[in-house]
């Protein structure tokens, strides 16, 4: 299955809404992951840019697409930005493969 890590941002009535009542958003993840087929592998608070960062997998890009439709549709989550990853066996593959590649750079 395809693995993704995401990024994200809390929107302020988001994090006000947390702070009144403070619930636990990772069981919820999970179980938006778990219910398109795929499992959550990772879940993390973040100081910066995004508060957020996940790395999860899911059975193709349309289902991780549905999902983070569904997350940006809710309203409290900005900034999304998913990055496909490929496990370091695929990427071996990957670099093998380059060399049958046929590629002319610019001159």
């Amino acid at each position: 299955m395809p693995h993704y890590l995401t990024t994200a941002s809390y929107a302020p009535e988001a994090w006000k809404a947390q702070i009144e009542n403070p619930q636990d958003r990772e069981a919820h993840l999970r179980s938006l992951i778990e219910g398109a087929g795929g499992q959550l592998h990772a879940w993390y608070y973040a100081f910066g840019e995004h508060d957020l960062v996940a790395i999860y997998e899911l059975p193709d890009n349309v289902s991780a697409a549905s999902c983070l439709i569904a997350v940006a549709a809710g309203g409290s989550a900005s900034k999304l930005t998913t990055t496909v990853l490929i496990t370091p066996d695929e990427g071996a593959e990957a670099i093998q493969r380059a060399k049958n590649v046929a590629y002319r750079p610019p001159s």
